[in-house]
């Protein structure tokens, strides 16, 4: 999915229906201060993830654009494979 400023991608791991572990693998790096703030929030939304089963996650401040794209890249994937 691409954000405002680039790509994000997701990747989700589902056990038994569940998901088990999230892992963003593209996400805004244009520069050193956006890849260190984006960093901390990946981290961030991969746990929300994990702990929502969903992308029922907060935004993280400082990193809206991110934080929608991720949201935004693995739901419609996570509503296919939940049917």
């Amino acid at each position: 999915m691409n954000a405002s400023w680039g790509p994000v991608q997701v990747r989700i791991t589902l056990q038994d229906g569940k998901i088990t572990k999230s892992a963003a693998v593209t996400y805004l790096k244009a520069d050193p201060l956006e890849e260190q703030l984006n960093e901390y929030a990946v981290q961030q939304l991969n746990q929300q993830t994990v702990a929502s089963q969903g992308a029922d996650i907060d935004v993280v401040c400082g990193a809206t654009y991110t934080s929608q794209g991720y949201r935004q890249s693995f739901q419609p994937t996570l509503d296919c494979v939940r049917r």
